[in-house]
């Protein structure tokens, strides 16, 4: 199998990130355990990966503008982008669908192809 690695730097999304989690940091510090434990929840659901065995279908796909950066819900199911038009829309065993923004989506939708078969 051949291995895809391709790397999309979305430089506003991480300031914006980085800007929000300083921001939640200092809000945690002075909140009650359970904001802590919040904190974390979030955190790991951020962490959560498909198994490549769960994906029955993707396809290249252009988003449209107002779509925007970051994660929301779109038509294509959940769009997670950090910047551009283009995404590979990616559809579950289970029947859920996402996207997922790229520069590269005919490369990603190969990789996630070859990697399914």
């Amino acid at each position: 199998m051949t291995r895809y690695k391709h790397t999309q730097i979305g430089h506003a999304v991480i300031w914006a990130v980085l800007v929000v989690s300083v921001v939640v940091a200092i809000g945690t510090i002075s909140q009650s355990p359970r904001s802590h434990e919040i904190s974390v929840v979030i955190s790991l659901l951020l962490l959560v990966t498909i198994p490549f065995a769960q994906i029955i279908a993707c396809a290249p796909i252009r988003i449209r503008w107002w779509y925007g950066w970051g994660i929301h819900l779109t038509p294509y199911g959940w769009l997670y982008n950090v910047s551009g038009l283009d995404a590979v829309a990616i559809t579950l065993r289970t029947g859920r669908k996402f996207a997922l923004g790229t520069d590269d989506p005919h490369g990603l939708a190969a990789a996630i192809h070859a990697a399914i078969r």
